[in-house]
């Protein structure tokens, strides 16, 4: 993925049709990869503060072997795709993810797709959906020791999923108590 200035950030997120304002307090961006490699943490995470540029991270914006290949054992649907190039006010509080791990948890309807196909690739396909399906924010092992992971596999079925542990708790840890944090998914551009 390309490097972006935080002003070519912010100019692109302000451009989306979604958009009304930049909160004032804490908010994520996620920048799904062109690449999109199976199975593997692709994409990244920027916090801001406002406009302020506070830290990225490493992540995935997609799902993993485990829900592209076998979604139909938990939902016969499909994998659930966060539609992109969209802002989700309000999308997440503190909380704990499967009640196993400090999380951002989902708290308002987020706009999703359920891919149905197999193919490896995460598609933004079918009929758009809105509302609340468990789609949180969290790392990629229930441990708060260091650790790096490099395949999604089962840690994100639509989950917006960080696999550095150093850098997802300083995310937290800077975020705090903030009841509601705001959440904006673009595709590379």
């Amino acid at each position: 993925m390309r490097e972006y200035s935080i002003s070519e950030l912010l100019e692109k997120v302000k451009s989306l049709k979604s958009f009304y304002s930049i909160p004032n307090n804490y908010w994520l961006l996620g920048i799904q990869s062109k690449e999109d490699k199976f199975n593997e943490f692709d994409d990244m995470f920027y916090l801001f503060k406002g406009e302020e540029y506070i830290m990225k991270l490493t992540g995935t914006t997609n799902a993993g072997l485990t829900g592209l290949k076998s979604y139909h054992t938990y939902n016969k649907e499909g994998c659930a795709v966060i539609k992109t190039d969209e802002w989700y006010y309000n999308l997440w509080k503190p909380g704990k993810h499967k009640a196993k791990m400090r999380a951002l948890i989902q708290a308002s309807p987020i706009k999703y797709y359920r891919d149905w196909n197999k193919n490896s690739k995460v598609e933004e396909v079918g009929n758009l959906k809105s509302g609340i399906i468990g789609i949180n924010f969290h790392t990629a092992t229930y441990s708060t020791s260091p650790y790096i992971a490099k395949f999604i596999n089962g840690w994100s079925t639509g989950c917006q999923v960080a696999n550095n542990t150093t850098d997802y708790f300083e995310v937290l840890n800077t975020i705090g108590n903030q009841d509601k944090i705001s959440y904006c998914l673009i595709k590379e551009f």
